[in-house]
């Protein structure tokens, strides 16, 4: 028996509208969904509910994550990528039924706005949503964040635990490296923490762009790059976090080490928590000490040292 085709899109949506795609997904699914959302979609918005969803009017148990893209609505065929990406997905994981709606152009901003909240991360950090007050306690470090469309504002566990993490690492006038910048949140927070230099990267310029507005709005200053940490040739930080995937962390561990100074520290998220093994023996056979791990559900930060040369 053949295996019945993906869905196929409609197609009438008018020119100026936007279609969100949604599904409620936490572990493994999430990170394939987010990956075919940001290669196919217009990106991946994650939001964690810590209390009621809106959806079903429930309190919840448990923290409860959706995964979101948006896509014009002329773009027909980056939709059924994404419908055809999910279907083929679900194959493999199985998944709930995505939620799909169309916005009007004047409205889908919004839309998307309304789902964030000032979220506290760590001991010291308050995020908040630029459309948004917040009244900070003293010693706060507050970052106002306008995240763009497809990037995460610090409500997915892998930027909490890379926050929480830089609060131990970072110190005042050292230096350190963003690989996967996205919004610049933790470039921003490194900056906020006192690191004297601070050097963001990302490979897709939309990414940088949002990082470089969110840095001038937070009153910071970052230096922004388009590229993967080997743009950077040979030049190293006391501080690298790489909020990544396992496997690019993975694929790129020799050159994740590089890019420490010696005695420097790289803090490794995006990870799974049955991927940590893979993801250490990656990080220790580049040369790192073997890493120390947090966790967050179901997911995992590495905090591994690069040693300190001999005298």
């Amino acid at each position: 028996m053949t295996p019945a085709d993906p869905p196929s899109p409609d197609r009438s949506e008018s020119s100026g509208d936007y279609i969100e795609i949604s599904l409620p997904l936490d572990g493994e699914a999430a990170e394939a969904v987010c990956e075919l959302f940001e290669r196919h979609g217009g990106g991946a918005v994650v939001e964690t509910r810590l209390r009621s969803s809106p959806e079903s009017g429930r309190e919840l148990a448990e923290p409860e994550h959706w995964v979101r893209t948006y896509i014009p609505a002329r773009d027909v065929e980056a939709r059924e990528r994404v419908e055809r990406g999910l279907w083929h997905l679900s194959r493999i994981h199985p998944l709930p039924e995505a939620s799909i709606r169309q916005l009007a152009e004047a409205n889908w901003a919004e839309a998307w706005k309304s789902r964030f909240t000032p979220q506290r991360i760590g001991d010291r950090f308050l995020i908040v949503p630029s459309w948004l007050e917040a009244e900070p306690k003293p010693g706060d470090l507050v970052i106002r964040l306008d995240p763009g469309m497809s990037f995460g504002t610090g409500l997915h566990p892998t930027t909490r635990l890379c926050l929480t993490a830089l609060e131990s690492f970072v110190a005042p006038g050292s230096s350190v490296l963003d690989v996967g910048t996205g919004s610049g949140v933790l470039a921003i927070g490194a900056a906020l923490l006192g690191a004297e230099r601070v050097v963001a990267i990302d490979i897709a310029p939309t990414a940088v762009e949002t990082a470089t507005a969110n840095a001038a709005a937070n009153g910071v200053g970052i230096e922004t790059v388009v590229g993967q940490a080997d743009a950077l040739g040979d030049e190293a930080f006391d501080t690298v976090v790489a909020n990544l995937l396992a496997g690019t962390i993975v694929e790129a561990a020799g050159q994740l080490y590089e890019s420490v100074l010696s005695g420097g520290w790289l803090i490794a998220s995006g990870v799974l928590d049955d991927q940590v093994e893979d993801v250490a023996a990656a990080l220790t056979a580049s040369g790192f000490h073997a890493p120390t791990v947090e966790l967050s559900g179901d997911w995992a930060a590495l905090m591994a040292q690069r040693p300190e040369l001999a005298a």
